[in-house]
């Protein structure tokens, strides 16, 4: 009986014929003599009532205006027939007994289904409005596709982009407009309830699932078919009442949950984008191979997908890829909350994250964040933002990031470190023939010391000699600078203390009683070794010798301080570490076999290179050898150490690269470029490494890959007496203290400068 009366349209027009027959009319009152037919005719009207009752309940009150449009569309999705009158209170008071129970169960389970299916019927109305909102999102991109929009460019981006939910809105409203004039045109023709308009409605239907390719074999097909429909199961759900369905090319209605890849593309409005084939007609059969396709079940669909694939040209396929790539594509960054969004952006690499803001302008905004590249600075060790003041009118909302500015700098310098041109250095003269023993360089001064027992204060910028700096009468064989003071060591056993503005000698330090060999300077204290085999802690500004450190029993090579410990190498194999406050030695770290010429320390460990070829890892707490570092071939005349990271150039001509944690050898600098000579200095940062020696030239590594880049200093006196004694950079410069022992070549400073120009 159910199957009947959910058949649709020639269903229902069959029982309207047979309850107009004179025979069903006089079927009597009493319950007990009603047939079957009428008392199923009564639980329809029933639940008619009913379900008018419960959509009229779901109508907001302000949406009086639509009321009108609405009530086709609601005699178009009632479950049951609508063919005969209300029923009334006494008409359901017929129902009693066992048919009462019954029928007010069925009518509770209905109620159920329809409040489970409230929300479902929100959700299917939202996605329509976005089906909408992508049609008219695809017809301005048409409109707007005219030569003359292709000369605004950029410009024309940065519009589309802050317009985007305006011409959404808009779009919809006049959709809207449209919509109710047709509707009002076609009930002034033939009313809401006119039988031509159900009868169209049930024919648009049936055409909607012969386009969809779901044609009905059997008239069993169609019932079950419609049925699914009418009772708003899972698999297919209704359109809200009063609510429209995207328009489709051919003018029909889609189904409302898509079940095909057409479905799906017309909902999220690329139902026009998709390529045809010109001027070809369909071959025959296709409908039928359509047919037999959609007969198919899931796992058979696959199979014959496969086959269809592996059957396909090259060309054939790229035109299945341009259909179908579009629909998995999703601009997720601007549906995001803008924090979830950097968020996510953060995770990028800083050259990913430029090329990410060439895609839109939204992206553009949201890669410019200036929070978001502070922290890609922070990784990249850059300390400080740059101010830059641009020429080109900025949009409003749009702001330049002065980290992203910080960064883009220091990545052109690393790119003029790398392969930029070699400009001529800056030459700088001054020491006649004497040998450059120390070198120090901060912010834009260079201070040079000699065996000429001169001091000379250089401008990094202009090259000129500023002043120099005379009182020792031996020769200047160490020093440390740090803002506008100097202090040196020399071999009349005595520090100066200069003013490197003036030139002035502030204070000429007195106690040791050989050459002082090192020095190291932390705030406002100097450490001095000497070859007197002490150590001596001095207040630079007072002038005072505050502490003497003794123990060693040759000559003082080396030594760190770091605020709160001393520690010393010297010529007697040991390296010492001392509390300079109670003047105590706190540990003796023996196991080198030959002299310690150099030293690093970093407050947790302590590193140590002899002459005995040997690197070594000391814990300065403890005084335990950590690691034995193996692999160079003579004496390690300069190391540098950071972040457990240490370099160590040898008088074998290598430089090697070490992870002091592990004792592991990462890298070893050397091969076809190798230097020819003893490396006599190097300092790295956190992509390169720069190495001199004395075969006369300077080189460039990749602090990662240990792979060398190009020489920055070429001698042509190098191999025939040119040494490159010392270096010291910055980010920006490169400072060379270049002569030769045999006066092939003239004493002198270099200076390169790889630094850009950001205005």
């Amino acid at each position: 009986m159910n199957q009947d009366l959910l058949s649709g349209g020639s269903g229902s027009r069959a029982a309207q014929e047979q309850r107009q027959r004179p025979g069903a009319a006089g079927a009597g009152n009493s319950t007990s003599g009603r047939t079957p037919q009428p008392q199923a005719e009564h639980m329809n009207r029933v639940l008619e009532e009913q379900e008018q009752v419960a959509q009229q309940q779901r109508r907001e009150p302000v949406e009086e205006e639509e009321a009108g449009r609405e009530q086709p569309r609601e005699a178009e999705e009632e479950p049951w027939p609508s063919g005969g009158e209300p029923v009334d209170e006494g008409r359901r008071s017929e129902v009693n007994g066992a048919e009462k129970g019954a029928q007010w169960m069925w009518e509770q389970e209905q109620h159920r289904r329809h409040r489970r299916h409230r929300e479902e019927e929100e959700e299917e109305e939202d996605n329509n409005n976005a089906g909408r909102e992508g049609q008219v999102g695809l017809r301005s991109e048409e409109d707007n596709d005219r030569p003359e929009d292709e000369e605004d460019g950029e410009e024309e981006m940065d519009q589309d982009s802050d317009e985007f939910e305006h011409s959404g809105e808009s779009g919809r409203e006049e959709e809207e407009e449209e919509e109710e004039e047709a509707e009002d045109e076609e009930e002034g023709e033939e009313g809401p309830h006119s039988p031509s308009i159900r009868i169209s409605v049930s024919d648009l239907n049936d055409n909607t699932d012969q386009s969809s390719g779901q044609h009905q074999s059997s008239p069993s097909v169609c019932k079950n078919k419609m049925k699914r429909k009418l009772d708003h199961g899972p698999e297919v759900r209704p359109f809200p009442s009063g609510k429209k369905p995207c328009p489709s090319p051919t003018g029909l209605p889609y189904p409302a949950t898509p079940t095909t890849f057409r479905d799906i593309r017309a909902v999220t409005g690329q139902g026009q984008q998709r390529r045809r084939i010109p001027s070809i007609q369909p071959p025959t059969g296709l409908q039928e191979w359509l047919r037999t396709f959609q007969s198919w079940s899931g796992p058979e669909k696959l199979l014959a997908l496969d086959e269809l694939i592996d059957s396909c040209e090259p060309t054939q396929v790229k035109h299945m890829m341009q259909v179908i790539e579009p629909q998995f594509q999703r601009d997720f960054i601007s549906l995001l909350p803008r924090e979830l969004a950097l968020h996510v952006l953060s995770f990028l690499e800083p050259k990913d994250l430029l090329q990410a803001a060439q895609t839109c302008r939204y992206w553009r905004i949201l890669a410019e964040d200036n929070l978001l590249w502070r922290e890609k600075c922070k990784e990249d060790g850059i300390d400080e933002p740059l101010h830059i003041k641009r020429r080109k009118v900025i949009k409003p909302g749009f702001t330049h990031s002065p980290w992203k500015s910080a960064y883009i700098r220091q990545h052109r310098i690393d790119t003029n470190w790398r392969r930029g041109d070699l400009k001529s250095p800056k030459v700088l003269k001054g020491h006649d023939d004497h040998v450059i023993t120390c070198l120090q360089f901060c912010g834009n001064r260079i201070v040079s010391g000699s065996d000429d027992n001169t001091l000379k204060v250089w401008s990094a910028v202009t090259g000129k000699c500023l002043r120099t700096l005379v009182g020792h009468t031996g020769g200047v064989w160490s020093s440390q600078m740090r803002d506008n003071i100097i202090i040196s060591g020399s071999t009349d056993r005595t520090l100066k203390v200069w003013n490197a503005e003036t030139g002035e000698c502030i204070h000429t330090l007195y106690g040791h009683t050989s050459t002082v060999r090192c020095m190291h300077l932390h705030e406002k204290r100097v450490v001095s070794g000497s070859r007197d085999a002490t150590l001596r802690v001095w207040d630079i500004e007072t002038g005072q010798c505050l502490h003497v450190l003794m123990g060693h029993v040759a000559a003082v090579r080396c030594v760190q301080y770091d605020g709160r410990r001393v520690v010393s190498g010297a010529y007697d194999f040991m390296v010492k570490v001392w509390d300079p406050e109670t003047e105590t030695c706190l540990h003796t770290l023996q196991g080198h076999t030959n002299r310690v010429y150099s030293l690093q320390f970093d407050g947790i460990h302590v590193v140590s290179g002899s002459l005995d070829t040997s690197i070594r890892v000391w814990d300065v707490e403890t005084g335990n050898c950590i690691h034995t570092l193996t692999g160079h071939q003579s004496l390690t005349s300069g190391m540098e150490l950071k972040d457990n990271i240490l370099v160590s150039g040898n008088a074998d001509s290598t430089v090697k690269i070490w992870d002091i944690k592990t004792g592991q050898c990462l890298q070893t600098l050397q091969g076809p470029h190798k230097h020819q000579s003893a490396v006599t200095c190097l300092q790295f940062n956190k992509n390169f490494v720069i190495t001199s020696s004395d075969d006369g030239t300077v080189k460039l590594w990749d602090l990662r890959t240990g792979e060398f880049i190009r020489n920055l200093v070429t001698l042509e006196s190098g191999g025939s007496g040119g040494v490159v004694w010392r270096i010291r950079a910055s980010n920006t410069k490169l400072v060379c203290a270049v002569g030769s022992r045999n006066g092939t070549e003239e004493t002198k400073l270099l200076v390169l400068d790889f630094d850009v120009d950001m205005k």
